[in-house]
């Protein structure tokens, strides 16, 4: 379903499509999450460890994947909020000629060289072989990964944010159906059980973007080009280009940190990495709606600049924000009174340690999530302006802040010391992006006027 979001009352509008959005993010966590359970649940605190060292590696690659995908689709709802639709096909068609080409590149250079990653950042000898069988299959299905992420932003582009929600349901229950077949089912040896866990995850993302695909097919013809707009353009990909490869390489950046990050904590032993791998899962589920309302001022800010409503943008950014600090105290309260209880879904009463590693760890981001959220919502606001390359100075802060703690903090106080790499990046990040903002509005406000 088309939504114009650039007409109606904002709140409405950003909560409709927030929602949608936001149960997609938790479906495509857990894909995640469903692993790191049954990995620490049924095979054993060596697998979790193992399947959680390759999470920062994973994000430096699946990462820049979700952001050129992004960055590609930015053009398409700011044409779309100008009503432009020959443009805006011109765009659709050259962003998927772009997602092709960089699947071939990105599969095959990972494909070639995981293994060097995984010794670059240190991970233990006795895990190394399971991370590998693991993280392999994730990389090869790089190109169904990307296939799904421009097709569902195409889609939120145009103000659609519930049909990628209904293929990531039906793909989460195939992956946690094929996982649990797999280990429980099957009964292969260790390092059997946690390939197949990557398998069944390419397998369910293969699903959903098949299924995407042909939804889109059927029920957009506004995305039907034609033999005159399917042609490649290089004007078009040039735009699309300067516009994805930032915000791609912004997600990559933030990940070199993480990888750096993580090499630190490799050295702490297979309880700190199990204590960092859960501690992770818990808090990303728990800031997807944080994450989702940043998503939605991407859109909502792409719209509105090709209608030239920049007050209307303003007065989005300001509702956002709002609801933002609601949500932050709420989920920081959440995690401070209940990380015990939540680290015990993931490894049994006896893991003593890792319990009381990941009770600190989201005490410690729980009263921090203000910061992130402040951190998403400026982000995606500067990226739906069209300013990738300034949103992308968010991602030099978050490394330089996880480097600091890496070096500093994880050798003089170990894993309490790298508990802080988050908190330190996000402060770090904010004060970039929230001047950055009032800059490029500044701007913006003299080069196209006031709103129309």
């Amino acid at each position: 379903m088309l939504r114009d979001m650039t007409k109606g009352r904002p709140l409405p509008i950003i909560i409709r499509f927030s929602i949608p959005l936001l149960l997609g993010t938790i479906f495509q966590q857990f894909y995640n999450l469903a692993d790191t359970i049954i990995v620490g649940r049924f095979i054993g605190s060596e697998a979790l460890a193992a399947v959680g060292t390759t999470g920062s590696l994973n994000f430096l690659v699946l990462g820049f994947v979700i952001g050129i995908c992004s960055g590609f689709c930015i053009p398409v709802s700011q044409r779309f909020g100008a009503g432009d639709i020959t443009e805006m096909r011109r765009f659709a068609a050259n962003a998927v000629y772009l997602c092709a080409f960089f699947a071939v590149v990105v599969t095959t250079v990972t494909l070639l060289f995981t293994r060097q990653l995984l010794e670059l950042i240190a991970v233990p000898d006795k895990i190394i072989d399971l991370s590998y069988s693991y993280i392999i299959f994730i990389f090869g299905g790089i190109p169904a990964a990307m296939a799904f992420n421009v097709l569902a932003c195409l889609l939120r582009a145009l103000g659609d944010s519930k049909s990628p929600l209904y293929f990531l349901a039906v793909s989460s229950v195939v992956n946690v159906g094929l996982d649990l077949l797999f280990i429980i089912g099957f009964g292969f040896n260790e390092l059997e059980d946690v390939k197949y866990i990557g398998l069944a995850t390419v397998i369910a993302q293969t699903v959903s973007a098949l299924l995407c695909f042909i939804y889109v097919r059927k029920n957009f013809p506004i995305l039907r080009c034609t033999k005159e707009e399917k042609k490649f353009s290089f004007e078009h990909s040039k735009k699309l280009f300067f516009m994805g490869v930032p915000m791609g390489l912004q997600f990559s950046i933030t990940a070199l940190g993480s990888l750096i990050l993580q090499r630190a904590i490799n050295g702490l032993g297979t309880v700190a990495i199990a204590s960092m791998t859960t501690g992770n899962r818990i808090s990303l589920l728990l800031f997807q709606p944080m994450e989702t309302l940043g998503l939605t001022m991407a859109t909502f800010c792409g719209q509105n600049l090709g209608a030239k409503k920049l007050n209307r943008i303003k007065q989005g950014i300001r509702i956002s924000l709002s609801i933002q600090l609601v949500y932050s105290v709420l989920a920081g309260a959440v995690l401070w009174f209940f990380g015990r209880h939540f680290a015990m879904i993931f490894v049994g009463a006896g893991e003593a340690g890792i319990i009381q590693n990941v009770q600190f760890q989201l005490r410690v981001l729980g009263v921090s999530y203000v910061t992130i959220g402040i951190l998403f919502i400026f982000r995606n606001a500067l990226q739906g302006l069209g300013y990738s390359f300034m949103a992308m100075s968010a991602g030099v802060c978050e490394l330089v802040g996880r480097v600091v703690v890496a070096f500093l903090l994880v050798e003089r106080f170990g894993f309490f010391g790298a508990c802080f790499a988050g908190p330190l990046s996000w402060v770090l990040a904010d004060a970039v992006l929230v001047p950055t903002y009032v800059v490029v509005m500044k701007r913006l406000r003299k080069g196209i006027g006031e709103q129309t």
